[in-house]
């Protein structure tokens, strides 16, 4: 799961950045959320040189041609700074810089981390989910940088080099420094023009740093051998007998996390397989270490556009969000995020309530329901009128057939393409223009006026100020994207009804916090926030471990790879089993128990790329805060007002797996007990 920064609503008081957080904001690019592509060693140098850069500025080390000097082992209290610092205190042999930007590159990614992090507690930069960060709206207006007209801190830094590089002004030792670490990054050619004179100039500020030399050394020295080394000692990509799927126990149940948990342990964490009726192997990833690596390193290797290419042929789009890659996705998930954010859907609790209220008000004690169509429907009463200001009940069920057609022949590929265009599926296909219309027609100046804003007035926002970019036709999957969030929450939620009802012990913990919640009425966003929901909480994270609804992602790789010692040509399709560590012992001990204190603070089992219920990376679910507390909503005011139980009482849970993971049809619940009355 990830974590969402904290508000900074101001910029914290001005203190001055080191090297290492400097080196990060010059990197930044502000049009992809991410740092300018430089390559994993160039970054690790430059990352290692600015701590070693720092430290020496601060008198902590020398250098000379020869040896890199220890002057004073007393911490700095700055985390990156003591990590180099006691490396090098703890060395009884002395060595030169390049040696130990060469021993510290290694913990480069820590270094980052924790760079990241401190400009996030400082207020400079926010972090959003799928790994992307960008200056906060504080740090642009704020005087943090005082002295200087520039609006931004990223672009405070730039105008500071550029007078060196561009004016010949004499640079300052700091200056010196960030030129050489960008020089060896090879980004300064995308942030200034850069002539002939001015390349000279670079050059030559690079020569006036002992410790810059000793990383671009370093650099070039690893450099060739790492490609030698990527492309000599990968190990030949096991393929995997079909039978071996076909027959694998979980298979056969729908269990497609524990499928391939037990493929990984069995093959090891890449492996192929060729399907039936495909001239193609596919390439499957697996594993703790390969979801660490998907949630970092994805972005640079790996797009998703092609898998999605007949969805967006199907609905008449192009430039959907879930096909974008790259800039264009970061900047339409900044576009929607508030839309599909839990802090708007606290803010809406009230109305919430009253339409789950209204859903469930025709219920009556004896009803038997489908438990997938039942959820579907009581959370998209939640979801749809919240995202999109409409109800969709009569039209919910054409919507999610038309879409599971539509991602069963061309997402999966498991049905033959002409199963998109019979009769049925025409006739289907026809309610998204029936959606379309009524969100069109709810949305004029008239009918919002007064009215809290909502998904569908971004998107409206969004395409009237740049029409190309969300274009007409994109429109109607948009609108109708707030009714399949309601499948996804329904399919989620008709597991978790399953696993609380069969469990009597946690169904009645469950109740009797819903009980406590909503005793004295509704309860407030710092309740549901807090440890009266600890139980259901917890439960619902273990419900989303064990029966995750999006199993695994497909893509394509763009930029050849090596991963866990395999190599992935260019044009190479995997399948991502990102949530496959669910069911993997190292990451999850007992897999295969049901056990919510897994999440307890004192062992925490879910703080790890291990758990993905959500997705990983920059492709990562951008509602998932705000369906965390639909869920929760949902759980507790189903155990506040009602008793179910299973029918038919044996029956064992088995699951569909296409085209995402439910229950199968056979499950159904039956209302036993009232257990309160419904507030009008």
């Amino acid at each position: 799961m990830t974590i969402a920064s904290p508000a900074s609503p101001k910029v914290a008081a001005a203190q001055p950045l080191d090297l290492t957080e400097e080196l990060i904001l010059v990197l930044l690019s502000e049009e992809s959320g991410y740092f300018h592509q430089v390559p994993g060693w160039h970054l690790n140098c430059a990352m290692a040189g600015a701590a070693l850069a720092e430290l020496s500025l601060r008198a902590r080390i020398d250098t000379d041609m020869e040896s890199l000097i220890l002057l004073d082992p007393t911490p700095t209290g700055k985390p990156i700074l003591d990590l180099a610092l006691q490396q090098i205190s703890n060395e009884p042999n002395q060595h030169n810089a390049q040696y130990w930007v060469e021993r510290l590159a290694p913990r480069a990614e820590m270094m980052i981390d924790l760079a990241l992090e401190q400009l996030v507690r400082l207020g400079i930069l926010e972090h959003h989910d799928g790994e992307f960060w960008s200056l906060t709206a504080a740090a642009r207006h704020s005087d943090f940088f005082a002295g200087d007209d520039d609006d931004t801190a990223v672009q405070f830094i730039k105008t500071r080099i550029g007078r060196s590089i561009l004016l010949g002004e004499i640079p300052s030792p700091r200056d010196v420094i960030i030129i050489g670490l960008a020089h060896t990054c090879d980004v300064l050619r995308f942030i200034f023009e850069l002539d002939d004179e001015a390349e000279e100039r670079v050059q030559l500020i690079c020569q006036m740093d002992l410790i810059g030399r000793a990383i671009a050394d370093a650099v070039a020295h690893n450099l060739v051998a790492s490609l030698l080394r990527s492309s000599a000692l990968t190990k030949s990509i096991p393929k995997l007998p079909l039978n071996k799927l076909l027959l694998n126990r979980h298979f056969l149940r729908g269990n497609i996390p524990a499928v391939y948990a037990q493929l990984t342990e069995e093959f090891g964490p890449v492996f192929r397989l060729k399907p039936l009726f495909s001239k193609r192997e596919i390439t499957f990833l697996a594993g703790p270490r390969v979801n660490r690596w998907v949630h970092r390193q994805g972005r640079m290797h790996l797009r998703s556009s092609d898998y999605l290419r007949g969805l967006e042929t199907a609905y008449h789009a192009s430039g959907l969000l879930p096909a974008l890659d790259g800039a264009d996705h970061f900047r339409m998930r900044k576009a929607l995020r508030a839309g599909y954010g839990r802090a708007r859907f606290e803010q809406q609790l009230e109305m919430v309530y009253q339409h789950a209220r209204t859903h469930m008000s025709n219920w009556k004690v004896g009803d038997t329901f489908g438990a997938v169509s039942m959820c579907r429907g009581f959370s998209g009463a939640q979801v749809t009128p919240f995202l999109a200001s409409i109800e969709a009940d009569d039209v919910i069920d054409d919507l999610i057939a038309y879409k599971s057609r539509v991602l069963m022949t061309q997402v999966v590929n498991v049905l033959p393409n002409f199963m998109l265009h019979t009769p049925r599926m025409k006739r289907k296909k026809q309610v998204v223009d029936v959606l379309y219309d009524r969100v069109l027609e709810s949305h004029t100046a008239a009918q919002r006026a007064g009215c809290p804003r909502d998904l569908a007035d971004d998107v409206l926002s969004l395409h009237s100020s740049d029409p190309i970019f969300v274009p007409e036709s994109n429109l109607s999957f948009t609108f109708s994207a707030p009714v399949l969030a309601g499948m996804y929450a329904g399919d989620e939620l008709s597991f978790i009804l399953h696993a609380m009802v069969s469990q009597p012990a946690l169904y009645e913990r469950i109740q009797a916090e819903a009980d406590a919640l909503f005793g004295d009425g509704d309860p407030l966003p710092d309740n549901l926030n807090s440890a009266e929901s600890d139980v259901t909480r917890r439960f619902i994270m273990e419900c989303l471990r064990l029966w995750p609804t999006v199993p695994m992602s497909i893509r394509t790789v763009m930029n050849a790879c090596v991963i866990e010692d395999y190599e992935l040509p260019v044009g190479s399709k995997v399948f991502i089993a990102t949530t496959a560590p669910h069911y993997m012992s190292e990451v999850f001990p007992d897999p295969f128990t049901f056990d919510i204190d897994r999440y307890l603070p004192s062992r925490g089992e879910h703080r790890t790329p291990g758990y993905a219920p959500f997705g990983l990376g920059t492709h990562s679910c951008l509602g998932s805060h705000m369906v965390e507390l639909q869920m929760l909503l949902s759980v507790l005011m189903l155990a506040h007002y009602f008793t179910f139980e299973i029918s038919p009482s044996k029956y064992k849970l088995k699951i569909s797996p296409f085209p995402s993971m439910s229950p199968n049809k056979r499950l159904k619940l039956k209302i036993t007990e009232q257990r309160h009355a419904l507030r009008a």
